[in-house]
């Protein structure tokens, strides 16, 4: 569970490498998972791959995801907070939470600090 809240933390919403961001995915997430954040549900690999290329596209280079809790786990979900904006400074902070099955994750539930900024 540990392995997966990192994977979707920093393999898929914090790489920048487009080709290495779609193996990630099939690596990582249910064929049919399913995003959400307060801007909008997404469904599937190329929709999830579509966010979070979208999302770094829309930041400076200099923004960087950071885990900014401990990793929370339970027997099939867990949840992590991070921080995302230049290193040491972010400008958001959040919280994924993720449900898993067979070893992939199925849902990803992202919500945001309440009053700050969306990401990007």
């Amino acid at each position: 569970m540990a392995d997966l809240l990192s994977a979707n933390l920093h393999r898929v919403f914090a790489n920048r490498d487009e080709s290495s961001r779609q193996a990630a995915i099939r690596d990582v997430y249910a064929e049919d998972v399913e995003f959400s954040d307060p801007e909008e549900v997404v469904t599937g690999w190329a929709a999830l791959g579509a966010k979070a290329g979208d999302l770094l596209g829309r930041v400076p280079d200099t923004y960087v995801f950071e885990e900014d809790s401990p990793k929370y786990v339970g027997p099939d979900f867990g949840a992590l907070a991070w921080a995302f904006g230049p290193a040491g400074a972010p400008v958001v902070r959040g919280i994924d939470v993720i449900t898993v099955r067979d070893g992939r994750i199925t849902t990803v539930r992202t919500v945001f600090v309440e009053g700050q900024p969306t990401p990007g």
